[in-house]
């Protein structure tokens, strides 16, 4: 059995941490209402700019922007990888690099592109080469959603990636956070019907105006991705710590009834030693 002196050092260490799992909780509590406003602020336009492309598809017959064409045969799949930057959150970056695994197993040339600390060091265990890194949570995240649209979109049209697959976070709730795997390149046309809102009418043509729309619909999605991670990963770190300061509590408390236990057992010996010892004086 432990002694008092170890379960007194036990219980302060246990309160050390809950100060520590308690202000994280409420620094995530402050960081996840921003976060999660400005993804609300940003589902107006992507609403907007996904109804327009869908909109200009279906009145085109036929396409001719690289974004619309199967990528080339040979070459890797693209896939990019959205974590955070920091842990202590439960299992969220680990569900985010089982879903990247789990898809890897099904497709085997693949180049990776990592967006979080925790992505890139988890990339170094895959096979595969990683082709650049971003962090998530470190200077505009808008400036780094362009870089990546703009590196990715290079790669596709040029042949060094096949296809561009994305893995990031999906904000269900506070409490649920899952991760999801959709295909970004090629775009598919899928089976719209054609529009019956009116005629379409496209200046210059129907290519320039793709032309512009489809970029900034990849750039937007990618950084609403970002923005949804984000937040994501903030609603389990708060989980996550509120369960941690719950669980400090409640070993605070049993060790404070073993800590009891042991000093109450101390005492009745020296009681006994006590009387023990004065009934041998008094025979």
């Amino acid at each position: 059995m432990p002694s008092v002196r170890d379960l007194r050092d036990r219980i302060r260490s246990l309160k050390n941490t809950q100060q520590i799992t308690k202000a994280m909780k409420q620094v995530a509590a402050a960081k996840i209402r921003r976060a999660d406003a400005l993804q609300k602020q940003s589902r107006p336009y992507a609403d907007a700019i996904g109804a327009m492309l869908r909109e200009l598809i279906a009145n085109v017959g036929s396409i001719d922007h690289p974004f619309m064409k199967p990528g080339r045969e040979d070459a890797p799949g693209g896939i990019i990888v959205m974590t955070a930057d920091k842990g202590l959150a439960g299992s969220f970056n680990a569900n985010l690099i089982r879903a990247a695994e789990q898809h890897s197993r099904q497709n085997a040339n693949l180049a990776w592109y990592a967006v979080g600390i925790k992505g890139r060091n988890a990339l170094r265990r895959q096979s595969g080469e990683t082709l650049q890194f971003w962090p998530l949570g470190q200077g505009d995240m808008l400036t780094t959603a362009r870089e990546l649209a703009a590196r990715v979109s290079d790669d596709f049209i040029n042949g060094r990636i096949g296809s561009l697959t994305l893995v990031s976070a999906q904000l269900v709730n506070m409490m649920t956070q899952r991760p999801e795997v959709r295909q970004l390149l090629p775009i598919s046309k899928g089976d719209e019907e054609r529009s019956t809102s009116g005629a379409v009418e496209f200046e210059p043509s129907p290519e320039f105006v793709l032309g512009r729309l489809l970029p900034k619909y990849l750039e937007f999605t990618l950084y609403s991705a970002m923005l949804e991670t984000n937040a994501s990963f903030y609603a389990a770190q708060l989980v996550a710590m509120s369960n941690a300061t719950d669980n400090a509590k409640k070993l605070i408390d049993e060790n404070t009834v073993e800590m009891n236990k042991a000093r109450q057992a101390a005492i009745t010996k020296e009681i006994l030693e006590i009387v023990g010892g004065a009934e041998a004086l008094a025979g």
